[in-house]
């Protein structure tokens, strides 16, 4: 008995290396980013962007949220806006959250719609245009977004849905 025992502590890599890994860490955060350093999406990896994000990780989160963005996941696309927007994980690059917003709303996303519509209408890393900007936050107030269809009740008064914390941010650059 004993040396069946021992023949099998001896086997037990061999088995591993047959069968994977026995027991994987499937439930850390750590996997999630070993699976999007792999280049893997999907619903539950791109969710975890989000809590990843809420705890302060933005550079983990950026990394999810990337891939699943590239991978065509609007929601997505849209946190990749917030990150660049605020310069979290990464540099402060209001162009880019522009592209990205602009991405969510090609694909009809709302909230795409929504934030890219701001952003038109304040020429914030995108050339302003206030028609076209007020057209996408109705769109997406249409299709039932409620801070959309607060702003438009609001006048289309940006000052509604913007913290005053973030001004220096759309003051003009002249």
């Amino acid at each position: 008995m004993r040396y069946l025992i021992a023949l099998a502590l001896c086997a037990t890599p061999a088995l591993a290396e047959e069968f994977g890994t026995l027991n994987p860490d499937e439930m850390s955060w750590q996997h999630f980013l070993n699976e999007a350093e792999r280049g893997e999406t999907g619903l539950a990896l791109c969710a975890s962007g989000y809590m990843l994000t809420k705890s302060g990780d933005h550079a983990a989160a950026r990394t999810l949220f990337e891939n699943c963005a590239e991978a065509g996941y609007t929601g997505a696309m849209t946190w990749m806006g917030q990150l660049d927007n605020n310069g979290l994980g990464g540099d402060y690059d209001p162009d880019a959250a522009a592209t990205w917003d602009r991405r969510a709303a090609d694909a009809g996303d709302p909230v795409g719609k929504f934030n890219y519509g701001i952003a038109l209408m304040r020429g914030h890393g995108v050339a302003r245009d206030e028609a076209r900007g007020r057209a996408l936050v109705d769109e997406a107030a249409g299709e039932g977004l409620v801070i959309a269809q607060r702003l438009q009740r609001a006048g289309y008064d940006l000052d509604e849905v913007t913290p005053d914390a973030d001004n220096w941010k759309y003051a003009p650059s002249f």
